[in-house]
């Protein structure tokens, strides 16, 4: 006699991995971190015409107002962040690769920060940029857990 159970349905979920499981804690960390902070630059993207001052910055990318050029770029990757940041937090499929392409462009930005005062004549002191070093790790990791992450 072979009875089913009415809880058969939860019990072959004991094995279930959840991807967020996948990501470190240092990756958590910064999720919550630009999911914050991805929806306050979107906050005021909105409210930017009544805000005097609003000082912002990103992988060298420096603004004193959100309605500038480099205004709306750091309030882009910001933003681009905080998507990223929530498609890893809610586990969705496409985030390793939307991650993998985010740290992409954070390598090339921070790299072309550091090399602009060389081409550009009036442009400010170079700087050796230090968010190359988690982005370096951070693009690792996602890479690594990317096809882990799509299988499950």
């Amino acid at each position: 006699m072979n009875e089913t159970s009415a809880f058969e349905e939860f019990e072959k979920k004991a094995h279930f991995i959840r991807r967020r499981n996948l990501l470190p804690v240092w990756i958590k960390i910064f999720v919550w971190f630009f999911l914050i902070g991805g929806s306050i630059s979107a906050l005021f993207l909105g409210i930017g015409p009544f805000v005097r001052d609003f000082k912002t910055s990103i992988y060298g990318i420096k603004a004193t107002h959100i309605y500038t050029l480099y205004g709306l770029m750091t309030s882009c990757l910001i933003i681009y962040k905080g998507i990223v940041a929530y498609g890893l937090w809610f586990e969705q499929k496409w985030a390793p690769q939307a991650a993998i392409i985010d740290a992409v462009i954070g390598i090339t930005v921070c790299i072309i920060m550091m090399i602009l005062p060389f081409i550009l004549p009036g442009a400010n002191t170079s700087t050796l940029r230090l968010e190359l070093i988690p982005l370096y790790f951070y693009l690792v990791k996602m890479r690594e857990i990317k096809q882990i992450w799509e299988n499950l």
